[in-house]
């Protein structure tokens, strides 16, 4: 499953160039030009991680992270400006940003910046969590295996057991769950989710998830 990214950046052409460079290197890119588009994919859809550049139009980028963070969006985050001066790279780091990259910079260092982020918020590709009677899920690849062999997962049974497991012993309530398994231009199914969390229940054991009645579940290791 490839991972999204959100890339705010009002040059075209740079946007242009960094989006065919990430999705060559397997990644989705949602591609934003102003701040107010940006805010709404951040809404909408469960990014991995965001790209923003900082003099852009509607809102400059330091304000939107700010903004972001202050309703609980924790997504990775990685400036990418022309504005050099120690204050700048300062005040971006104070309104919560992970790391700052100045233009011009090479694809590949982007890449390298892009994928530490990633590491260190999901994991290497090799990193797996134990779920005991050898089985193991691998957060990074959303891959589930018993005894080494690989088990089919729907793509939305995957990621709300990578959900689950990422606020283990925490209650998730439907809303976080809504957002993490359906794009905005989806409606979220009920019955569905209900459908997945019985398959899930079925392969990892009924005792680890648990249902909160009406507010949502919590996975118990």
């Amino acid at each position: 499953m490839h991972q999204k990214i959100l890339l705010l950046e009002d040059d075209l052409q740079l946007n242009d160039t960094v989006k065919q460079f990430l999705e060559h290197h397997g990644y989705t890119v949602l591609s934003a030009y102003d701040a107010h588009r940006a805010k709404e994919i951040a809404y909408e859809t469960d990014v991995d991680l965001m790209l923003l550049d900082i003099k852009v139009p509607a809102q400059n980028g330091f304000d939107l992270l700010a903004e972001l963070r202050k309703e609980g969006n924790d997504t990775p985050a990685i400036f990418i400006t022309s504005l050099h001066s120690v204050e700048d790279v300062s005040h971006g780091f104070d309104v919560g940003c992970d790391d700052y990259i100045r233009k011009p910079f090479a694809l590949k260092e982007l890449l390298v910046r892009i994928e530490a982020q990633l590491r260190k918020r999901y994991g290497s590709r090799d990193a797996y969590i134990d779920l005991g009677e050898e089985m193991c899920f691998y957060p990074k690849e959303f891959r589930l295996t018993k005894a080494g062999e690989t088990l089919s997962l729907k793509n939305k049974e995957a990621k709300l057991l990578a959900l689950l497991l990422e606020h283990s012993n925490q209650l998730v309530d439907y809303d976080k769950i809504n957002t993490a398994l359906w794009d905005y231009d989806e409606e979220p199914s009920p019955g569905s989710l209900r459908t997945y969390i019985k398959t899930l229940r079925s392969l990892i054991g009924k005792a680890h998830i648990e249902t909160v009645k009406n507010v949502g579940y919590r996975f118990v290791p």
